[in-house]
């Protein structure tokens, strides 16, 4: 019996956003973020055992992350404290007609120093499903040994594992990311996707399933935005459209998305139900700011089939 239901490995950052330009005047927002950490907290509000697996530094960003996780209920002992080395921290602006600017500050940061001892030790969790994402290898030459030897011990141990491609462009080019992402497809079960990603791997100009199935991948989920997701198997083919919400910010819809995925996936519901607590997951996000702070609990989705603004007395 696994000791934890899913492990993620990755980074989190500090976050500061303002709600205008960045200035003397109204305090910005403090929180915390990060792909795999945002999915960790998506399945633990979704009751099941979450870990998260990193390297942080030992500052106040890093106490932060800590404290944020762990009131989410999110399993920390796989964290490393590196001395002499900051936490990242992501400072957003919301500038002129709806546009955003994104700095990031995580260059040298501690978790650069990650490395496959750090993954080795993540799995004396015994999880059942290791998530991973495409952000990670592009940190550095540490943390891409870390995801690839990680991939590969859970593949061994016979663990599930997930990959979310998570293309970052800013992070690496194509040609950097093809060969390190058709390597941790062929340990995935279950890879995520939009169809410029999910082409990445195959080194196609389109998305190619059937490579993708040859890899060995199991279920391959594609994200189509305002379109909803489709998830395909060698047999099954399903689509299920998005639901109709107000977008008020995207950021962390796809990690949501995923976490409420692989929750129905843990919990072995067919894969029309796995895509519609998916969508329903990320339309929660979708509707307020923040990068995981509306993420659905397990109360949340029991309570769906009650009128958008109902009160529940």
């Amino acid at each position: 019996m696994s000791g934890i239901d899913v492990l993620t490995l990755g980074e989190t950052m500090g976050t500061i956003r303002a709600e205008g330009t960045l200035g003397v005047g109204p305090e910005p927002r403090i929180s915390i973020a990060g792909a795999e950490s945002n999915v960790a907290i998506g399945l633990a509000r979704l009751g099941h055992r979450s870990a998260w697996s990193s390297v942080l530094g030992s500052d106040a960003i890093g106490d932060l992350i800590v404290r944020t996780l762990a009131a989410e209920r999110v399993d920390t002992t796989a964290v490393r404290r590196e001395q002499g080395a900051p936490s990242g921290i992501l400072v957003s602006q919301q500038r002129p007609m709806g546009r955003a600017r994104v700095d990031y500050h995580r260059a040298h940061s501690a978790f650069t120093a990650i490395g496959p001892a750090d993954a080795r030790a993540a799995l004396d969790l015994r999880p059942g499903v290791v998530h991973l994402s495409g952000i990670t290898p592009a940190l550095g030459p540490g943390p891409a040994e870390a995801t690839l030897a990680l991939a590969g011990a859970a593949r061994t141990a016979g663990m599930k594992v997930s990959l979310d491609v998570n293309f970052r462009s800013r992070l690496w080019s194509p040609e950097q990311a093809r060969p390190v992402l058709a390597e941790l497809a062929t340990c995935a079960d279950v890879v995520f996707g939009d169809p410029g990603e999910l082409a990445l791997i195959t080194s196609g100009a389109r998305m190619d399933l059937e490579a993708l199935f040859g890899l060995g991948v199991g279920e391959v989920v594609i994200k189509l935005g305002g379109d909803g997701a489709r998830v395909r198997t060698a047999g099954d083919d399903v689509l299920r459209p998005a639901l109709p919400v107000d977008v008020v910010d995207p950021i962390g819809a796809g990690d949501a998305f995923v976490a409420g995925y692989l929750s129905a996936l843990l919990e072995d519901l067919p894969l029309p139900q796995r895509l519609e607590r998916g969508n329903a997951c990320g339309a929660a996000v979708v509707s307020s700011r923040g990068d995981w702070e509306a993420m659905l609990t397990r109360t949340d989705l029991d309570s769906l089939d009650t009128a958008p603004g109902d009160v529940q007395r």
